[in-house]
This record gives C-alpha cells, sequence and structure tokens, in this order.
C-alpha cells in the first residue's frame, strides 16, 4: 500500500512505533543481515534517519515523518488517480458522442459544468482542421474559462496545425489579463475578430459538430446542446461567419514586426486598442497608464501625421501597417489617392 517491499513495510511501520530502535530490535522475521539491509535501504529513501554509534557501538534508528516521507507518494498516486478519472470521463464522453451520431440523433443535451466541460475539451482535442467560437461577455459562471482553455489544448492544437478563429466581444479586452492572453493567442498563430455584442456562446469543430448553452442566461445548473450535421449546424456555421467577417481583427499587441512607417511599440497598442474600439479610459487601465497620457500620445501621433481627426488618424494607421491589414477589415475603406 505505501510502495514498499514487504519486508521494508514491516520495518517502517515497527520504527513508526518504536523510535530510536537498534537493529537487534527488527530480527524476529528477518536475520540479521536482511535487517541491516531494509534499514539501509529506508535510510536511502529518506524513510529513516540512523544516529551516530553511541560508546558502545550501536546505531540507532528513528523513522522519518510520515507526512514529510510519505508526502510525495500520496500526491503522485493523486496525480495518477485524476489523470485516470479524466480519461475515464473523456472516453465515456466520446463513447455517447459515437452513440448518439450511430443513432442519427440531431442533438445531444448535456447538464452540468463537468459533463459539459470533458465534451468541450474533447471536441476540440479531436479536432482535424478548425475551431471557431464566438465568445460573448456573459456575467454568468464559464464552464471553461479562456486560461483554462488555453492551457490545456491551445498549445496541442497550434501544434497539429488547427486552425483556430474566435470572435470576442470588445468586453473582454477592458480586463488587462483577458486581452493580454488574446494578444499571446494571436501572436501564435489564432484568428480573432472584436465585436460590440455577440448572441450567443458557440463552439464549432470541422463544421461537423456545434456545442452551445440551451439558456444563455441560465446562472443555475447549465445545460447544453450538441449539434451534429443538420440543417441547424448549418445556420450555427453561417452565424458565426456573419460575425467573424463583421467584426475588428485583433493585433498582437506590443510586437517588434515592423511593417511600413515606423512607430514606437506603445503608440502602437494604444492604437491597435483604439482601433478595435476601447474608449481612451479603457486603454490607459489596460496599458498601466494614466488617462492624460493616452490622449496626450494620440494628439502627438495624429501632428506627427497631419490627422485632424481621430478617423483620419486611424485611416493614416490602417494604410501605413500600424495594425491588421486593412483588407482583413472590410469596414476599413481603401480612400482615392490625392
Amino acid at each position: 500500500m505505501l510502495g514498499l517491499a514487504p519486508d521494508e513495510d514491516a520495518v517502517y511501520r515497527q520504527l513508526v512505533d518504536r523510535p530510536d530502535s537498534e537493529p537487534e530490535a527488527f530480527t524476529g522475521a528477518l536475520d540479521g543481515t536482511a535487517v541491516a539491509r531494509v534499514l539501509d535501504a529506508l535510510v536511502d529513501r529518506g524513510l529513516a534517519s540512523a544516529a551516530r554509534p553511541d560508546d558502545e557501538g550501536l546505531v540507532r534508528y528513528r523513522a522519518a515523518s510520515p507526512l514529510l516521507a510519505l508526502g510525495p507518494l500520496l500526491e503522485s498516486r493523486r496525480s495518477a488517480l485524476h489523470r485516470v478519472e479524466s480519461l475515464v470521463g473523456d472516453l465515456a464522453e466520446r463513447h455517447r458522442s459515437a452513440q448518439t451520431h450511430a443513432s442519427g440523433a440531431p442533438v445531444e443535451v448535456l447538464s452540468g459544468p463537468a459533463a459539459i466541460r470533458r465534451r468541450l475539451l474533447s471536441m476540440q482535442r479531436q479536432a482535424r482542421s478548425e475551431v471557431c467560437t464566438l465568445v460573448p461577455a456573459r456575467h454568468v459562471p464559464a464552464v471553461l474559462s479562456f486560461e483554462d482553455n488555453h492551457e490545456e489544448v491551445d498549445a496541442e492544437m497550434t501544434r497539429r496545425g488547427v486552425s483556430v478563429r474566435s470572435v470576442v466581444e470588445r468586453e473582454w479586452l477592458e480586463q488587462p489579463q483577458t486581452a493580454a492572453l488574446l494578444a499571446s493567442c494571436v501572436a501564435q498563430g489564432q484568428h480573432i475578430s472584436v465585436t460590440d455584442k455577440l448572441p450567443i456562446k458557440l463552439a464549432i469543430v470541422d463544421r461537423r459538430i456545434a456545442l452551445l448553452p440551451l439558456d444563455p442566461e441560465r446562472e443555475t445548473e447549465p445545460v447544453a446542446l450538441v449539434v451534429h450535421r443538420t440543417g441547424l449546424l448549418t445556420a450555427l456555421v453561417s452565424l458565426f461567419e456573419e460575425h467573424f467577417d463583421k467584426g475588428w481583427r485583433l493585433s498582437a499587441f506590443g510586437t517588434q514586426e515592423e511593417r511600413g512607417a515606423q512607430i514606437a511599440a506603445l503608440d502602437r497598442q494604444i492604437v491597435a486598442l483604439l482601433h478595435v474600439g476601447l474608449t481612451d479610459a479603457a486603454i490607459a487601465r489596460q496599458l498601466g497608464m494614466g488617462h492624460r497620457t493616452v490622449q496626450r500620445r494620440l494628439h502627438t501621433l495624429m501632428d506627427e501625421v497631419g490627422a485632424a481627426t481621430r478617423f483620419q488618424l486611424g485611416w493614416y494607421a490602417a494604410r501605413a501597417g500600424w495594425l491588421p491589414d486593412a483588407a482583413d477589415n472590410p469596414a476599413v475603406p481603401n480612400a482615392p489617392e490625392a
């Protein structure tokens, strides 16, 4: 049970009950040579300590604290059990999905955050080519946060070459921690579009399966729908594409990449955040600077490029390459040459 050999287990248990014992105290079922070998093994493994020989040359042994000595073993067993539990849950979700698909049912119903979380992670891990998501800024508990999803599957999907496209509400960018994570995702190759409002939370994998909440505003036990290839899935794909195309592409703030005219990294961040619709106050909060500092730097940029309004500054920024390509954002017009 403790991960020890039978003779080591027996000697350690005796040491726990009888500290400062001499080797002779353990020669009941074991001979002297075997006892010495077991005690040395326990000392080597940190389960016991040996005092210096006394005046008579006897060495006394004391058991190490079980909490300290066996704590790493306990934690290892817990981690292994957690991995097995996670694997069983994932296999159960895959089994249920396969059974439902085989039966021809167009929609599944999932109840509870654990079941929804497992299914969402499983869908992304099985993605072959593309994962598309709509992420509104709902004020109800999320079954899987940005941070958790990034830690669990983002790197693995990127490594497999899966394209990840998302549409997020602008409100997420007013949270510095989430904004930094989104910028990191863009830097890793994900495509993120920003919009003012989204109707529902949605995940679509390979255009063959989708997951969405049954009631987006439900604050009690969450219930989700898993939609297979049907006309409903086609409508959900169209809903995603419409919002993705209408949104503004998010750039990787703070990169040192030079595209077109030179601009300070901090000014590039300010213009990029202004580009997706954040107010001066929200930009100041995210970048950790004063409101007046943001306004002053914007005015300086306007003076440098000869822009009389912020609209003109935005047009110039798109043309100069300070932002994602204007072709990525249909709302940015190609102004005629003077």
